[in-house]
């Protein structure tokens, strides 16, 4: 196994260094409910996370985990505005009485000069009258995890028995339209769903009514149960384009449902062009809003196309803090809630290492590229392919980002400078 390239192995250091009044913006995302869910997604890259970490099926988060995290993660923000996210696994398996108590505990830490916000991320199912009252009167924004019409939407996400969901789903989104309940739509982009953009696209703003939408692209590694992509054996890495760089090749280093590379660049400049055409300032679609915002010279507005990361944590049920959402391995872990301080972890050496690693470990592939300044290598969780010359740490992606920002670059300048 190769050392990790992001972040150093070690227990937590110079916890004296930060005191309780040292505050800075960070975001931590909660997951009360662990990885359990009511749905089988295939592609799902958090199912299998209890038996990883040990933890118990049948437990969710605790009272105490509950309100030590809310006291800390309040007392330790400056800025107005305090964010909490919820998601999981299936958060709205906690049910209606654990966010009441949310709302509670949030009312009883909250300092007169900070307001708090909530988010929820759901697969929807559940959304019920009830649960969109809630949501509207505690002025949640709801995000609503929807791939596509109905065939694309249920080919890879049904219940643990294996049936469709689309139809629960839109009635759990027409209970949050009835309250008038903010939602998003985040669409996993996987290999079947690459292959339509423009459906995909129209249906979520024409059908859905969706005024903000994440596209986030499946690429989930063979080994990614157990392995983070930096311990990989260097020997398995492939060099880029290759067949074993792609999925649907036997000894492929992705599943076969994770999106190819390729498609990819061609969903994103479809799906762009769409967005240009008829909802350029109607609808918001974070990432290509952002590059219209790292055009005009200004900072990314996430963190997968920022030069470094760091700022976005999840603790898990059982209080457990990790560096990331998408590093939830052993390796990761910071500590517990119950035994650190959360501000001591957060800013911690080891996590401030782990943050700058986004940036120091791009390769000389990257660091050349025309698009530097628009990508910064993504998300660290998919560098898990070789450069054409061979150095390490290029991500799985490149192939379809270099496609999409040297096609868009014309028309994001145009953008950028209407807006300057």
């Amino acid at each position: 196994m190769k050392k990790s390239t992001t972040i150093p192995l070690t227990p937590l250091q110079n916890q004296g260094r930060y005191l309780p009044a040292y505050k800075r913006r960070y975001h931590m995302m909660a997951k009360p409910s662990g990885s359990t869910c009511n749905l089988d997604c295939q592609y799902c890259f958090y199912l299998h996370k209890e038996q990883l970490l040990h933890q118990p099926h049948d437990k969710g988060m605790s009272d105490e985990v509950l309100e030590n995290f809310i006291r800390q993660y309040i007392q330790s923000q400056d800025g107005e505005e305090i964010i909490f996210s919820w998601q999981g696994g299936e958060p709205t398996l906690m049910g209606l009485e654990f966010f009441e108590k949310v709302v509670e505990l949030q009312k009883k830490y909250q300092p007169k000069h900070q307001r708090i916000e909530n988010d929820l991320q759901t697969n929807g199912v559940l959304i019920n009258d009830k649960w969109a009252a809630f949501l509207k009167a505690h002025n949640f924004l709801v995000g609503v995890s929807i791939d596509g019409p109905r065939e694309i939407h249920d080919r890879f996400r049904v219940t643990r028995s294996g049936k469709p969901t689309f139809d629960k789903v839109m009635e759990g989104i027409a209970a949050l339209k009835r309250h008038g309940v903010p939602f998003n739509a985040l669409a996993v982009v996987n290999r079947v769903n690459a292959r339509f953009p423009r459906e995909v696209y129209r249906f979520l703003t024409r059908e859905l009514g969706a005024t903000y939408i994440q596209f986030t692209p499946c690429v989930e590694a063979a080994e990614f149960k157990t392995t983070a992509p930096q311990f990989w054996r260097e020997e398995t890495i492939p060099i880029t384009g290759s067949r074993r760089a792609k999925p649907g090749d036997l000894d492929s280093i992705v599943t076969d449902w994770s999106v190819d590379p390729d498609d990819w660049g061609h969903f994103l400049t479809e799906a762009f062009d769409e967005w240009v055409t008829y909802d350029l300032g109607r609808v918001q679609v974070n990432l290509f809003e952002t590059a219209v915002v790292q055009t005009m010279g200004l900072p990314s507005q996430l963190c997968i196309t920022a030069p470094f990361c760091g700022k976005a944590l999840a603790i898990e049920k059982n209080g457990d803090v990790y560096s990331c959402d998408h590093y939830v391995y052993p390796e990761y872990k910071l500590g517990n809630i119950k035994a650190h301080k959360l501000a001591h972890m957060v800013f911690s050496e080891r996590q401030k290492v782990f943050g700058m690693g986004k940036k120091e470990t791009l390769p000389a592939y990257c660091k050349s590229c025309p698009h530097l300044n628009l990508c910064w290598g993504e998300c660290p969780k998919n560098r898990i392919v070789r450069a054409p010359d061979g150095e390490e740490g290029l991500n799985y992606l490149c192939p379809g980002f270099r496609h999409f920002y040297a096609t868009v670059k014309p028309t994001l300048e145009k953008i950028a400078a209407m807006l300057k």
